[in-house]
C-alpha cells in the first residue's frame, strides 16, 4: 500500500493521538502551575512553546493568558494542533481511507468527533477544564481500542501504528523538555519539593505515576523518572518504547514490499545512537539538549516515510 491510502492512514492515527497529547500538555501546565511562584504568563508561553504553536499565538492573540492559551490549544481552529482541528484531521483522514478501515473503527472515529465538537463548542472553563481533558483521552482511547481490537496485522495496520508512536515519542520528549528546561524555576530548585512535586507531575501527564511507583517506590529521583520515560522499553509512552516500535512497523512493511526503506535505516540508528545510552550519559550531555537532538530526528524519520512511501504521489 503506497501513496494516498497510507498517507490517510499515518496521518489520521497521527491527529488522533495529537489531540490526547495536546490535552495531556494543557493538563501538564495547569498542575505544573499549582506549584509555581512565578506568573502564569511565563508558564503558558513555555507550554505553548514546547507544543510548538508560540508563534501562531501571538500572531493571533493581543494578549498571553491562561485561558487564552488553553482555548488556543483545545479548541482553536486557527491553531492546527488543537484538539478539536487535530480530530477533525483525523475525522477528515478516516473517511479518506473509509474502505481501509473496520466499521467499528470508523464508528469509534466519527464518535470521537461528533464528542469532542459538542465538548469543545464553547470556551472550558476552569472549574470543567480537569473533566474536559479527562474525556478527550476517553474518547481517542476508544478509537485505539477498536483498531487494536478488530484490525488486520497488515500494512494498514503498521501505518496506523507508526503514525500513532511517531506522534507519541514526540510528546513524551516535549512534555520532558517542559519540565526540565523550560518549567523548572530556577537551578536551585533542583532536589527540592517543588521540584519533586513538578517530576510527579510529569509522570501524571503521561499516565506513568502508577508504573513508576511499581519500579521505584514513592522516591521520585530526578534521574529515575527521566530513566523510565526516556529508556524504559517497559513503559508504552517511553521514547525507546514508542522508537521500538516504529522500528518494528518499518520491519513489517519491508517485509511486506520486499524491501529495506531508509527509513527504518534512520529509526535504527536513532535507537542504538540515542536510545542505548545510560541514563547518567543522557544527564552529562544535558537532558535538553539530549531530546532536542531526538526530536530532530524523530522529524526526519517522519520525513523520510513520507518520501519512501511516496505518500504525496
Amino acid at each position: 500500500m503506497l501513496g494516498k491510502t497510507a498517507n490517510g492512514l499515518y496521518w489520521m492515527y497521527r491527529y488522533l493521538e495529537r489531540a490526547e497529547n495536546t490535552s495531556r500538555l494543557v493538563e501538564t501546565g495547569q498542575r505544573i502551575g499549582l506549584t509555581r511562584l512565578s506568573s502564569s504568563e511565563i508558564e503558558w508561553k513555555s507550554i505553548l512553546q514546547t507544543a510548538g504553536v508560540l508563534a501562531s499565538f501571538e500572531a493571533n492573540n493581543d494578549e498571553l493568558t491562561k485561558d487564552a492559551a488553553v482555548d488556543w490549544m483545545l479548541r482553536s481552529r486557527a491553531n492546527p494542533s488543537s484538539v478539536l482541528t487535530s480530530l477533525e484531521g483525523a475525522r477528515q483522514n478516516a473517511r479518506m481511507v473509509r474502505t481501509a478501515l473496520t466499521t467499528e473503527v470508523w464508528e469509534a472515529v466519527n464518535r470521537c468527533y461528533m464528542k469532542s465538537k459538542d465538548l469543545l463548542a464553547r470556551k472550558v472553563n476552569e472549574r470543567d477544564l480537569p473533566q474536559a481533558l479527562n474525556e478527550i483521552r476517553q474518547i481517542t482511547a476508544l478509537v485505539r481500542g477498536a483498531t487494536h481490537g478488530t484490525m488486520m496485522r497488515n500494512d494498514i495496520y503498521d501505518f496506523a501504528r507508526i503514525g500513532t508512536f511517531l506522534e507519541r515519542a514526540d510528546n513524551t520528549a516535549r512534555i520532558l523538555d517542559v519540565k526540565y528546561y523550560v518549567l523548572l524555576p530556577t537551578v536551585m530548585s533542583v532536589g527540592s519539593s517543588i521540584d519533586n512535586v513538578q517530576w510527579e507531575t510529569i509522570l501524571r501527564s503521561v499516565s506513568a505515576r502508577g508504573g513508576f511507583r511499581m519500579s521505584y517506590g514513592n522516591d521520585y529521583k530526578p534521574t529515575d523518572i527521566a530513566d523510565f520515560l526516556i529508556l524504559d522499553k517497559r513503559m508504552p509512552r517511553s521514547l525507546a518504547f514508542c522508537v521500538g516500535k516504529i522500528r518494528g512497523n518499518l520491519g513489517y512493511l519491508a517485509k511486506t514490499y520486499g524491501e529495506t526503506p531508509e527509513s527504518y535505516e534512520k529509526v535504527t540508528e536513532l535507537e542504538e545512537r540515542y536510545l542505548s545510552k545510560t541514563i547518567d550519559a543522557v544527564f552529562e550531555e544535558g537532558l535538553h539538549h539530549y531530546i532536542q537532538t531526538v526530536l530532530r530526528s524523530i522529524g526526519d524519520v517522519g520525513a523520510q516515510i513520507e518520501i519512501d512511501y511516496r505518500f504525496y504521489e
